[in-house]
């Protein structure tokens, strides 16, 4: 008889889950794989559910803002991989879709993953769970993957656990958890979700060669990341952002923000938006920038080792990264383009002056071959063409 998590758990009387509808045909054929019938019956019954007030369920479902699963699947399993390269290179798992790659279906909020392993068996039906360990688990000791012979189901069952039941799983295990099950709480509104269409590639081979290998400057920056037909640059003019700061800035800067705009580049680099009213754009962002690096610098000088805009070759910053890094120029000297490119670091120890300029710089970190303190890098794997890219800001952004 197949054990099914009615059994074990209650729903939860605040976000009761409800079901949601798959289209199991339309998910499987864009996967590649068929699906355990335990994970379909439990998406139908209960939808994206938050299992033991610990474990996030995911299923086949999409809200606007929040969740996509496609996206989810594509995040998490590029994620792991990363993750996976410290592991000797022949422990290494594959991820889907590898033929035999691990597959995630959910996560917990001590941001563990758990995957079936799809190599276990041709019947989806067998494949057993594999956790990828974030947090101090019991028994995880210093390994961070796991491998468990048990189903998805049989594994949540063992979360639930009141008393050890022998024989035991190897390995550690999470809980033991409440046997509660609810509606994933930032998912309350999710709806199902459609598989995307497959797409043309959006560059030629021609193109692609010159957007990654032959192609320079400009011409091969619009072929990675296409410019918006209306850049945002605030409503004011250059000359009057140039007279609030007493300064001009280079010209390079200026030529790519009228193409592009204000806007973040390949989901991780913003610049600010330069022409808002005085107090409102650049120059604001400059000064709360530089007050937060003058009180680093305080209290740990030998780590915050520049100086700060004005004073002579001083920190300039412009643009900013989801993980707090800044990107500025040192002001030395009175043309403003020859300042060179530096960035302050928020994960790592402060780096050298870049020898390139912004827009070499820029078309170098999307091509994956330019590396440095505070810049996000590709993994191997990773395509640029498809991590590059610039999506546009407008008068509602708050940068």
């Amino acid at each position: 008889m197949t054990l099914d998590i009615a059994a074990f758990t209650t729903p939860g009387p605040e976000r009761s889950p409800a079901s949601l509808p798959v289209d199991w045909a339309a998910v499987e054929a864009w996967l590649g794989v068929a699906l355990p019938d335990d994970y379909k019956r439990l998406a139908d019954a209960y939808g994206p559910l938050d299992f033991g007030q610990f474990v996030w369920i995911h299923v086949p479902c999409v809200q606007a803002e929040r969740f996509d699963y496609g996206n989810w699947l594509r995040d998490t399993h590029r994620e792991a991989r990363i993750e996976s390269r410290e592991l000797p290179e022949s422990e290494r798992p594959a991820f889907h879709p590898a033929p035999g790659g691990l597959l995630a279906w959910g996560e917990t909020r001590g941001s563990d993953v758990l995957f079936w392993d799809t190599s276990v068996s041709e019947d989806p039906n067998e494949w057993t769970v594999v956790v990828l360990h974030t947090g101090p688990v019991p028994g995880s000791g210093l390994l961070p993957w796991h491998r468990y012979d048990l189903t998805l189901t049989g594994y949540l069952r063992h979360m639930v656990r009141e008393t050890w039941e022998l024989p035991s799983p190897p390995g550690p295990l999470m809980g033991p958890l409440p046997g509660t099950v609810a509606r994933t709480a930032f998912l309350p509104e999710a709806g199902p979700w459609t598989p995307p269409e497959p797409t043309v590639p959006r560059l030629t081979d021609a193109e692609r060669h010159a957007a990654l290998e032959t192609g320079t400057g400009l011409d091969a920056l619009r072929l990675l990341s296409p410019p918006p037909e209306a850049p945002y640059l605030g409503g004011g003019t250059w000359e009057g952002l140039f007279e609030e700061l007493g300064t001009r800035l280079p010209r390079e800067y200026v030529a790519l923000l009228d193409l592009y705009g204000a806007g973040c580049w390949s989901g991780w680099l913003r610049f600010h938006t330069p022409l808002r009213p005085a107090g409102l754009g650049f120059a604001r962002h400059v000064e709360s920038t530089l007050d937060g690096y003058g009180q680093l610098k305080e209290k740990y000088p030998e780590d915050f080792p520049l100086a700060r805009w004005p004073e002579p070759g001083g920190f300039l910053p412009f643009a900013n990264s989801i993980d707090g890094d800044y990107l500025g120029w040192l002001t030395d000297g009175d043309d403003p383009d020859g300042w060179p490119l530096i960035v302050w670091p928020r994960h790592a120890r402060q780096d050298r002056p870049w020898d390139r300029g912004l827009v070499d710089a820029l078309l170098a970190w999307q091509r994956g071959t330019f590396a440095t303190a505070g810049l996000a890098a590709l993994d191997e794997d990773d395509d640029p063409v498809e991590c590059a890219g610039f999506e546009p800001w407008d008068d509602r952004a708050y940068w």
